[in-house]
């Protein structure tokens, strides 16, 4: 299904780099709860604050990133990645914490956009976002299964994202130093589709809010109302970031043959549903079945998404300010999920974050609509490729 030798594999693993901290959330702020001298509250801020560092980083490079150079931008990315996380997951000074984690989200974001910029201008920007949806997600599994057992403390998740940023800096050298191309140029001060693109952005914010929401306190959601030790939480979020690599599976196999108007909106519609099962879990079964449903979805939408931004521009300024919306979102659900639970329990939670996604699956279906009735040009950006990805070690925590 997918060729190894048509895999532009330094994207796949920038891409991996900069969305890690997203998918170490609930471990991370879990972890900041329980290993320093934060509330529940505190700690979702401090993630909501590591993620909106992101997607500002985000928006600030969408239609920069050919100018600044691609393989520059790339290893700027990655070292703010590597000295900010790591020095947050090395220090114990509250303030030094946070600090060195607000600086690996910028990083994070800066990786994210470059790669983000390189994805959509493949020849086959869904298949491409597939592949590194895949390598996190497989990555993200192994590290639910492994860091429960390296004992207590705030640095594991964090230390996780920089060691992983420092082992895709390798693949930097495979990237062009520039992009900046005569036809590139021609087009430069213009964003096409703005109607279609306006409105995937302005709904990717709570889309995502809601994902995150849920993800950011799934794990207290596990201990404190399904009654569950942290490691049977760990190994259940094992399995449904498995199921999410079946569905990633799944969607790069069909690709856009089905469209994407079915897998954005009925997806949503299904997410939804999920939600409301998962934040209602009193039991394993119940809490196991919510959330590898939920894992095995939320990919598969996302790929799509990434997907139809891409087609939107070929040069991938949508995609990054997609990406950045979604982060924004991204950021404000660990705090909105910290929120609504405490102000209402864990079910309330669900069920207003199920209704806000069966509204929002309304205009992001429009889009996926109108956008598949047209046919955009591809540039593609050269990138060096190699027959396989050296490893990503990876860890992760799972929420107290």
């Amino acid at each position: 299904m997918f060729a190894p030798r048509t895999i532009p594999w330094s994207l796949v693993a920038l891409f991996t780099a900069g969305y890690l901290s997203p998918y170490l959330l609930p471990t991370t702020v879990g972890r900041l709860d329980s290993g320093l001298s934060l509330t529940a509250t505190q700690a979702g801020a401090v993630g909501s604050a590591i993620l909106l560092c992101s997607a500002s980083a985000g928006f600030l490079l969408a239609a920069k990133v050919e100018r600044l150079g691609v393989r520059r931008l790339a290893r700027v990315g990655l070292a703010l990645a590597v000295a900010g996380y790591g020095t947050a997951a090395l220090a114990h000074p509250v303030a030094l914490v946070v600090v060195g984690a607000l600086l690996g989200g910028v990083g994070s974001g800066t990786a994210s956009a470059v790669a983000t910029t390189g994805i959509a201008a493949q020849s086959d920007p869904h298949r491409v976002s597939t592949v590194g949806l895949l390598t996190v997600s497989a990555l993200a599994g192994a590290v639910y299964l492994t860091v429960p057992h390296l004992g207590p403390g705030h640095g594991q998740p964090l230390a996780a994202v920089a060691l992983t940023a420092l082992a895709v800096w390798p693949f930097t050298g495979r990237l062009p130093s520039r992009t900046t191309s005569a036809q590139h140029a021609s087009d430069s001060r213009r964003l096409p589709h703005l109607k279609y693109g306006l409105l995937l952005v302005s709904t990717m914010p709570c889309w995502s809010l809601a994902q995150n929401a849920l993800w950011g306190v799934s794990g207290r959601i596990g201990t404190a109302q399904a009654h569950l030790t942290e490691t049977v939480v760990g190994v259940v979020f094992a399995v449904a970031l498995g199921a999410g690599l079946l569905g990633v599976l799944g969607a790069g196999a069909i690709g856009p043959r089905i469209g994407r108007a079915v897998p954005i909106g009925g997806g949503t519609v299904l997410i939804a549903a999920c939600i409301v099962l998962s934040a209602s879990a009193t039991d394993l079964t119940t809490f196991a079945v919510g959330e590898i449903a939920w894992n095995l979805g939320y990919p598969v939408v996302l790929s799509y998404v990434i997907g139809l931004a891409a087609s939107l521009d070929p040069r991938g300024r949508w995609a990054v300010l997609v990406g950045s919306a979604s982060s924004l979102g991204t950021a404000a659900g660990p705090l909105s999920g910290s929120v609504l639970a405490a102000a209402a329990g864990f079910p309330v939670m669900g069920l207003v974050l199920a209704c806000a996604l069966l509204v929002i699956a309304v205009p992001m279906t429009v889009v996926a609509l109108g956008a598949g009735r047209r046919v955009l040009p591809v540039v593609e950006i050269p990138v060096e490729t190699s027959t396989a990805v050296a490893p990503l070690a990876r860890d992760t925590t799972i929420v107290a």
